[in-house]
């Protein structure tokens, strides 16, 4: 049985209803990942749960070792990760205590945080212009649906650095960019999930309207964790109501997306390389 992946963003540090939960610590050739991994099942499905900033929230969002979450996730099993994240609204409509499930992502990192597992010898070149699993969209939609949820489709998600909130004028960029909600993790979660033939989706809890909505307070941290605390019931419900439609094996382009990928001559890739990648290339050189 393949097994699921729940990063947990602000708020979410732990998953309760989970049994046989047994604490890992997995060694990866990127270091070490945000805090050990739990595991166990929920619903009757293998689940492997990862508070992304460490429990305490100890880990900035420029801080996270992306690289060994995802490789540690690929390492214990998983095939699927929902990603529940925190994020600022820039569309009236998008309501704070609303869930999002966006389609697309825009990186504004500046490249300040690794975001790919080829260096070192290896280039490979994913498919990403459909950055997120639509058949595990589809799913936790329907699990929405079922527990009473109101959850926005086909948005985009524009990844800022951080750890400091917008100033006004980007947040007014943003928008005239079309962006609908802003956060400052999940870009490089989604870039690496795809290396790794992992699906990946992002389940995104509006707690603000970042700092452009003039008639609302600018968002502040105590702003988004008191908003966040409120949903993290729903998105435990959302969690729950998915596990049924978990159990099947997958159909989606996920699982092949390193196929046609690697452009480098396996002759020339170093040997150490082949070894850190072993878990994700060994099938394709």
């Amino acid at each position: 049985m393949s097994r699921l992946g729940i990063i947990g963003g602000s708020g979410l540090y732990k998953i309760e209803g989970l049994t046989r939960v047994r604490q890992v610590a997995v060694t990866t050739p990127f270091g070490k990942p945000s805090d050990k991994l739990a595991v166990g099942r929920l619903e009757g499905v293998e689940v492997v749960f990862l508070p992304r900033h460490g429990v305490g929230h100890r880990i900035s969002p420029s801080e996270i070792n992306y690289r060994a979450n995802i490789y540690a996730m690929k390492k214990l099993g998983v095939e699927r990760i929902i990603s529940v994240t925190a994020c600022g609204s820039l569309r009236d409509e998008l309501k704070p205590l609303d869930f999002v499930l966006p389609d697309q992502f825009v990186d504004r990192t500046n490249q300040a945080r690794p975001m790919t597992f080829f260096s070192d010898g290896i280039v490979a070149h994913i498919a990403f212009g459909e950055p997120i699993c639509s058949e595990l969209g589809d799913i936790v939609c329907q699990a929405a649906a079922e527990a009473g949820v109101n959850i926005h489709t086909g948005k985009t998600y524009i990844n800022m650095e951080g750890p400091q909130f917008s100033t006004r004028a980007e947040s007014e960029l943003y928008r005239s960019w079309d962006m609908d909600i802003i956060g400052m993790t999940n870009m490089a979660e989604a870039k690496l999930a795809r290396e790794a033939e992992i699906c990946y989706v992002t389940l995104a809890a509006i707690t603000d309207y970042d700092c452009w909505h003039k008639s609302e307070c600018a968002v502040s941290a105590d702003m988004v964790i008191s908003n966040l605390f409120k949903n993290i019931d729903n998105a435990k419900r959302i969690l729950k109501k998915a596990m049924p439609y978990l159990a099947g094996k997958r159909k989606c382009a996920c699982q092949h997306a390193l196929e046609h990928a690697i452009v480098t001559d396996k002759k020339f890739i170093p040997a150490k390389t082949k070894k850190d990648l072993g878990l994700l290339i060994g099938r394709y050189i």
